[in-house]
């Protein structure tokens, strides 16, 4: 297969997986009511004692509120909870799925990986506990290596100078997936398994088999598409024409810079990476309890709103990012992001007022931050991947299959998945500490103090940005 046509086989299988990662997302606390309607009784049970543990926490930074709310934001937060626990394990996991696949071999390990993902959906098809439920999270979670990969794949089959071209295929399959994932798994958490067709040869089903079932038909019909059409691209990066030469990025167009000061700059876009997922995750986390707080908007509102952060992310993706990077740089389209997510905080923090003022001002508004989020979304955490791969080594090997390297820091598999390993740890926190922020100081002072730390971020990210220009 012609490395031109990689890009396009990456894109179509991570339109399956994303697709497939997204159906579950909205069923989260549908799923947590289900589990406690079957496990109330059980007091020493698992989802028992985590609630009591919510619950706990809840209590020491909230006023008590009304019966009904605290058991919706228990619910929410659990959900969150297990969102966190997914994105730990990707911690943990995502650099060694990028050592093994500097050694074995790109399509390898992928596949190896969509074995893990089709047991969690498995496990999740018959999952009538809240612990076998926890359990095919656990799986994807340690499992999912679709998305580095993919970055590593398509990182493999281009140039620097349109390495930020090709890894915007993953933000735009991201964008597309979370317009039409969640709108199904919400349909579908409305349209419970039949309770006559809960019993299947004796065993019981989930509730929500059927979007299980689904998940589980898009993974197995990926892991064919990438068994078949996907070829090993390790160690056949492409290399740069003539042509292409003369048109790199601002950020491609001198030497890499000694060994030393690639670990530094791979170290300072880590700990970026950290930082603005931190933050950013907690705004999308808090979001839909401050359109509920402030405007008592439903599930499908709040999908409306979601959706729209994904039209327009998707549309500056396909459009603006991938014709406009190559003249500004990955660094100062990234600066430009985290400028535009600072822009959207300050939005939220002036809603509580506007909201008891001026009601249909405040609609607006949310909608302008969404429009800042979509930009956001479209910009930071792709151009931040081109150019921590650009700081990258392909891996060499002696005759007995181990890898040659001077520096293994520099391995593009491992490298790539210690940076996104930093990102999967500021998604694991970031929620927990923006919903303790939220439910203790307020929707204002929580969002005026993540203002505050993106505008700390955009600022050093001025000296990314220049020393970018020196990177290859």
């Amino acid at each position: 297969m012609a490395a031109s046509s990689v890009p396009t086989v990456v894109f179509l299988a991570l339109v399956l997986d994303l697709f497939a990662f997204t159906i579950p997302l909205p069923l989260f606390p549908r799923l947590i009511e289900w589990y406690t309607g079957k496990e109330s009784a059980d007091a020493n049970g698992l989802l028992s004692r985590t609630l009591s543990a919510v619950g706990y926490l809840r209590s020491r930074v909230l006023d008590e509120p009304a019966e009904q709310v605290r058991k919706r934001w228990d619910v929410v937060l659990l959900g969150g909870l297990m969102g966190s626990l997914f994105s730990a394990l990707q911690f943990y996991i995502s650099p060694k799925i990028g050592s093994l696949s500097d050694k074995y071999g790109r399509k390898n390990v992928l596949l190896f990986t969509m074995i893990g993902n089709v047991l969690s959906a498995l496990i999740w098809i018959q999952s009538t506990s809240f612990a076998s439920y926890l359990l095919s999270r656990a799986v994807g979670g340690i499992s999912e290596g679709n998305v580095q990969l993919s970055i590593a794949i398509l990182s493999d089959v281009s140039t620097p100078a349109t390495r930020a071209r090709a890894l915007s295929l993953v933000g735009i399959a991201f964008s597309i997936c979370f317009c039409i994932g969640p709108p199904i798994g919400a349909y579908l958490s409305t349209h419970p398994f039949t309770p006559s067709l809960a019993l299947t040869r004796g065993y019981e089903l989930n509730v929500y088999a059927t979007p299980a079932i689904l998940t589980l038909a898009l993974l197995l019909v990926e892991t064919l598409f990438l068994a078949v059409m996907l070829p090993e691209t390790r160690g056949k990066g492409a290399q740069p024409t003539t042509e292409g030469q003369k048109s790199l990025a601002p950020n491609a167009t001198a030497s890499r810079g000694t060994a030393a000061s690639r670990l530094a700059t791979l170290k300072r876009l880590r700990r970026m990476h950290f930082l603005f997922l931190a933050v950013f995750s907690g705004v999308e986390f808090t979001l839909t309890f401050l359109s509920f707080d402030l405007f008592d908007w439903s599930n499908a509102q709040n999908g409306r709103l979601l959706g729209f952060i994904g039209v327009i992310s998707a549309l500056l993706q396909g459009g603006y990012v991938r014709r406009s990077i190559s003249k500004v740089g990955e660094g100062v389209m990234a600066k430009r992001g985290v400028g535009s997510c600072a822009l959207a905080l300050a939005f939220l923090a002036s809603l509580p007022h506007l909201a008891t003022a001026r009601r249909a001002a405040a609609t607006k508004t949310l909608y302008a931050a969404a429009a800042c989020l979509a930009f956001t979304s479209a910009t930071v955490v792709n151009s931040l991947t081109a150019l921590a791969s650009l700081q990258c080594d392909e891996p060499t090997h002696d005759a007995s299959g181990n890898i040659i390297a001077e520096t293994p820091g520099l391995v593009k598999g491992r490298a790539l998945g210690e940076f996104r390993s930093s990102g999967q740890l500021g998604r694991a926190l970031g929620p927990l500490l923006a919903c303790g922020l939220y439910w203790t100081l307020g929707p204002t002072t929580t969002y005026t103090l993540g203002t505050v730390a993106m505008t700390a971020i955009a600022f050093h990210m001025r000296s990314l940005s220049r020393s970018s220009k020196k990177i290859n």
